[in-house]
Formats: structure tokens, sequence, C-alpha cells
């Protein structure tokens, strides 16, 4: 693998979570490998069910979204279907972070399962346009998913974050685009900016950090001169990257923020929110509306399959938030979602 430019959040080889992006007063500390073992090996028992059947899917993902919205499916954990109208009544199709495996590990016969099917199946999707990987985990760089993906023939574009198109070879995915945080792209008329995520990466015990994670912005020019924001943040801890991706993008219309995998906290705390953190997080970013992800599909870490969503829900009355500003959807709704915003010079 060639060595990476040099900057705030890369050394050449590999790659961290920049001072400028932690919340003030964090000090930083490596998550060591005995401590996961440890936990590992500790773990209460699980109260999630070993299995959830979805409700009937609201909506219809085949339909355009209504004039001025975004369409927002989901299909569960941090995978969305989002279809964005264009300023010429034309549709474009974004699927995130696919995962439609039984089990988000490297095989297929041990590791987190899952413990509902996804909210629409893979063949039941519209064509796709463009696919948005975060990282590298598991749970969220799905090759089997991928491969499947490709196989239907669509041809997307997939944009990932440095160093993980090589992670996507032999997927079968022709178009692959690799961003650093702040780099854009334009394909199929969204102009695609990888953001910063506080997280980390690895697929071996031996590649960690080798590769980037980040959150990606969506910015389609709509109807009437509206500029309509949409923004991923794939996986991600809290910090003032929020406030950075409000200043030098714009407040999104839509924010898809995750809540979960938050416990224990002292193991958690520099990689992932909590539902308290992901509503401040929506805040700073001054987004319009926001839907939480990243639970209630494979159980990562200890916290109560259902405590995410119900957390998020008082936190944004403690926020004094009208509910439906910040909210979930059920596995496989589809929804439209009215941006607001005029594009700005």
């Amino acid at each position: 693998m060639p060595p990476f430019r040099v900057t705030d959040h890369c050394d050449g080889t590999r790659f961290y979570n920049p001072p400028a992006i932690l919340p003030q007063g964090w000090t930083p500390r490596r998550l060591r490998a005995l401590a996961i073992w440890k936990w590992q090996r500790n773990r209460p028992p699980s109260d999630w069910p070993a299995w959830i059947d979805n409700p009937a899917p609201t909506g219809d993902p085949y339909q355009p979204p209504a004039p001025g919205a975004v369409q927002v499916t989901f299909i569960g954990h941090s995978t969305f279907l989002l279809r964005i109208a264009r300023a010429d009544g034309s549709v474009v199709t974004v699927l995130t972070d696919p995962i439609f495996s039984q089990r988000c590990s490297p095989v297929q016969w041990a590791g987190p399962k899952r413990v509902r099917a996804p909210g629409r199946a893979l063949a039941d999707l519209p064509p796709i346009d463009v696919i948005l990987v975060s990282h590298c985990h598991y749970d969220h760089m799905d090759l089997p998913s991928l491969r499947a993906l490709a196989r239907r023939g669509d041809d997307p574009v997939v944009v990932v974050p440095l160093g993980n198109a090589r992670h996507l070879r032999g997927t079968g995915m022709r178009r692959v685009v690799e961003l650093d945080w702040w780099e854009g792209v334009e394909t199929a008329g969204v102009r695609i900016t990888a953001t910063p995520a506080r997280h980390a990466t690895a697929r071996t015990p031996f590649d960690r950090n080798r590769s980037l994670w980040a959150g990606f912005m969506m910015q389609v020019p709509g109807a009437e001169g509206r500029m309509q924001r949409v923004f991923f943040a794939g996986d991600t801890a809290h910090g003032r990257h929020w406030g950075m991706i409000r200043e030098r993008l714009g407040a999104p219309d839509v924010a898809l923020l995750p809540i979960g995998a938050y416990n224990p906290r002292d193991l958690m705390a520099g990689v992932h929110v909590t539902p308290e953190e992901a509503c401040a997080g929506f805040v700073e970013l001054g987004a319009r509306r926001g839907i939480g992800m990243h639970f209630g599909t494979f159980r990562l870490t200890d916290e109560p399959m259902d405590e995410p969503a119900q957390r998020l829900a008082r936190a944004v009355a403690v926020a004094g938030l009208p509910a439906d500003r910040f909210t979930t959807l059920e596995h496989g709704a589809c929804c439209d979602i009215v941006c607001g915003e005029t594009a700005q010079e």
C-alpha cells in the first residue's frame, strides 16, 4: 500500500483523530486489546431477543420523492436508501453502508448476528447510482453485500475514505473513488464531500488505522434554487467536528446520525456517541431533521436493544426540540422529508 500524504490526521502510514476534533478536555488514550478481551469474556447476559419480525414496511421506495423532499428508507443498522430529486426532476439514488448479510463478521458462522431481517430486501431496491461506505469495519463494509450489488448490474459509483479501495478489489465494483476529509467528488448530479469523524479502523489484527473513516455530506441542487443537503455521519464519537462540518458545508436538511453501541462507556467513548451526544451533535450541525441509526440490528455492545431510541427521545425533549425533529424510523419505513434551505451564493 503506497504511503499517504501527511496531514493533521495522518502520519503517512496510519490515520488518527486530530486534537482539533476532540472534545474540550479530552485526554487521548489507546483502546487496549487486553481491555477489549476482558470485556468480551465478562459481558453481561444479553436481553436482546433471538429474532424480531419487522412490521410491514410503509411507503414505496420506487416512487420519486415529492418536490423539494428527500426520500429516506431505513433498511437497518447504518443502511439507508436515499432518493433525492435533482433540479430537472430526475432522481439520484444513494445507498449507505450496505449490509444485508446475516452476520457482520469476517465469517458467516461466527460473530454478531442479526436479530431482524433488513427492512427491505436488496432485490426489492430500485437501481443504485451511488454507494457510500464510511469505513472498513464489518458492520459497515460488508463485502458479500457489495458483491451482490455488483451482480445486479447497476454499476454504481462507490465512494470511500482513503485506503479503503483495496478492500473492495474482487467485489466487482468497477468505479471506486477514495476521498480524504474535506475532499469531494461530483457524480450522478450529487456533490459528495467526505467529512471528519472520530473513530478508528481495522479488518484484521494487523491493519489498525491503515485506512481512514469519514462521514459524507451530499449536496444536490433542487428546484427553485434550493440546495438540498443530506449528511450521513457514518460511525463516530462526539467531538468538535460537528461544528466544523456546518461551518464549511452548511447545515443539513437531513442528518443521519448514530445513536447506539455506546456501552461499556470506558471502551466506547472514543468511537461511538451516546444518544445524548448524538442530540448535541444534531444541534451543532443545525440540521432541520435527524434520523437515528446504528442500533437495534446487531448486538455489538452491552446496552439494552430498545434503550438508544428511548434515550434519544428523552434527550430531544430535554433539548426543547419537537419530538419529530430527531427521531428513528421503523425498519423498512420509507418517508419523504421536506428540504427548506435556499442555495447560498
